[in-house]
């Protein structure tokens, strides 16, 4: 995770935003480094977290709790094992279902009780001693049961000491994970990994309210204000700084490090919020409506719905949490593989890109990620060095002269596209999404992003290696204004229906597709 903790720094800031243009984060550090920061520090804002995560960081820290309760789960089961196969001289295979049965119902009780009672979230307000209590609870409870098990069908106690052992054993193994899972989720808070990023949209006494009170609790960041009407607007807000206009919003550089933007208008001025809300649901960032609490209660409820950043739950309750926990470990596990397989492959290209003509075998490109993130993207060369485009402002066409021999080849198959698999391991990338497009990518003399409203929408995932899209035909060079409408289209379909199983399918037809389609322009 990257910390970037001058991303805001003082006068660049004010210079960047003044007329609404774009953060640029090397602009912002630059100046700081020639001496402005001292004279524009009001502008930084209240909220200076240390370390700047984007949004897919912060997403990837809430998903431990499915890698936490996995581990709990193979752990608790080896223990398990291990004491039932202590007590059966015989051997597990030749346990009577006297002996297992308890140590199989134990171990199922234990785990489902940490579940049931919430224990992998890690709420802020919740102590340390109290969650291990819980723990110990769960423990007693289950060995308990055991116990009574045994009896029931034994007819007798002879078998509780060995199940009190069991139980012994398993909470002090949950014991040494929890504290370690406490340990690492109390790290993420204090980096900000766990804390909401939100904008506000309206420099209104509703904004003021809850910056108010969100410098009180401290568990909010209120990054900017974003006010339509400039000319009468402060530049600060509660200290908070004045960025530009909402239409500046829409592109503006600090949207991947925002969770969620708040429109702090009157909610009575229906039109202007119709308006409003319509142009920024094209972001692929969360938007939520602040209705003027009556109470200073309502107030602080509202910040608790905001401010909710114990970890992703696990009983499906958020679907979309369970799919991007079920995604990354399928990205894990078959890319990480294909990695280790396509090795000796993905040497021989690269020799051979050096070897057909000069330049280096790799090609490094600036695309969208995550929540507009930009990210680097590697692919082998298949265009001459001298002629490589890295904003992508031509594309690509049939008889292109700035392709290599072996590039066509490297095209055609999409074998250049082999190296991200470096993305998808990073967790850049997945192995299925939409394709990257590169930063600033034009099609005509028109850039891309400006020819659909909906455009951002295919941020809302991480972008793929391969796609909805690309199985359906629509892949390479975007020429027209309804070619990146039949993108887009294709894209937020996916985005909407993913799942394990829509990803392993397009995975398997890719190669065929791909390799059968001649006519497409890669």
């Amino acid at each position: 995770m990257t910390s970037t903790a001058a991303l805001l720094s003082s006068a660049a800031a004010a210079e960047a935003h003044r007329d609404g243009a774009p953060l640029d984060v090397h602009g912002l550090r630059d100046l700081a480094e020639r001496g402005l920061a001292a004279d524009g520090a009001a502008r930084r804002g209240p909220f200076r977290p240390e370390v700047w995560l984007n949004a897919r960081q912060r997403h990837a820290a809430r998903l431990a709790a499915h890698y936490f309760r996995a581990i709990d789960v193979a752990l608790v089961v080896v223990v398990t094992l291990l004491c039932a196969w202590a007590v059966t001289p015989t051997g597990l295979a030749a346990a009577t279902v006297a002996q297992a049965a308890p140590f199989a119902v134990g171990c199922v009780l234990v785990l489902a009780l940490v579940r049931s009672l919430d224990l992998y979230r890690f709420p802020a307000g919740r102590p340390a001693v109290l969650h291990l209590a819980a723990l110990a609870g769960v423990a007693a409870g289950a060995t308990g049961t055991a116990v009574l098990v045994g009896a029931l069908l034994s007819g007798g106690f002879l078998g509780a000491p060995s199940l009190v052992v069991w139980g012994g054993v398993s909470l002090a193994t949950l014991y040494a994970l929890h504290l370690v899972w406490l340990d690492r989720v109390a790290a993420w808070r204090r980096s900000g990994a766990l804390t909401p990023n939100v904008v506000l949209v309206g420099a209104t006494r509703h904004a003021e309210a809850l910056i108010r009170a969100a410098l009180k609790r401290r568990d909010v960041n209120v990054l900017g204000v974003f006010d339509d009407r400039l000319a009468r607007s402060p530049e600060t807000v509660e200290g908070v700084p004045v960025l530009g206009d909402s239409e500046a919003l829409l592109s503006h550089r600090i949207l991947p490090f925002v969770d969620r933007i708040v429109v702090a208008i009157d909610p009575k001025a229906e039109a202007r919020v119709r308006h409003l809300t319509g142009r920024l649901g094209s972001l692929p960032n969360e938007v939520t409506l602040l209705v003027d609490p009556v109470r200073a209660s309502d107030r602080e409820d509202a910040l608790n719905r905001l401010a909710d950043s114990r970890l992703a739950p696990l009983d499906g309750r958020r679907d979309h949490d369970r799919r991007a926990f079920n995604k990354r470990l399928l990205d894990l596990t078959v890319g990480g593989l294909a990695f280790v397989a396509l090795l000796p492959v993905l040497g021989l290209i690269a020799a051979l890109v050096k070897l057909d003509s000069p330049g280096p075998a790799l090609f490094r490109q600036r695309r969208h990620g995550f929540n507009q993130e930009e990210i680097v993207v590697w692919k082998f060369r298949s265009m001459k060095h001298a002629s490589a485009d890295a904003t992508a402002s031509r594309q690509v066409t049939h008889d292109d002269d700035r392709i290599t021999r072996l590039g066509r080849i490297l095209r055609s198959t999409s074998l250049d596209e082999l190296p991200q698999l470096l993305n998808v391991i990073s967790g850049e990338m997945s192995l299925v999404g939409p394709r990257p497009h590169a930063v600033g990518m034009k099609t005509g003399q028109i850039e891309s992003a400006r020819l659909v409203a909906d455009y951002a929408h295919r941020h809302r995932i991480k972008p793929g290696m391969t796609g909805w899209a690309a199985i359906k035909g629509s892949r390479g060079p975007l020429h027209s204004a309804q070619d990146v409408r039949r993108r887009v289209q294709l894209d937020v379909e996916y985005v909407e229906r993913q799942s394990v199983w829509m990803d392993l399918w397009i995975m398997l037809v890719t190669v065929p597709v791909l390799l059968g389609d001649r006519a497409a322009v890669r």
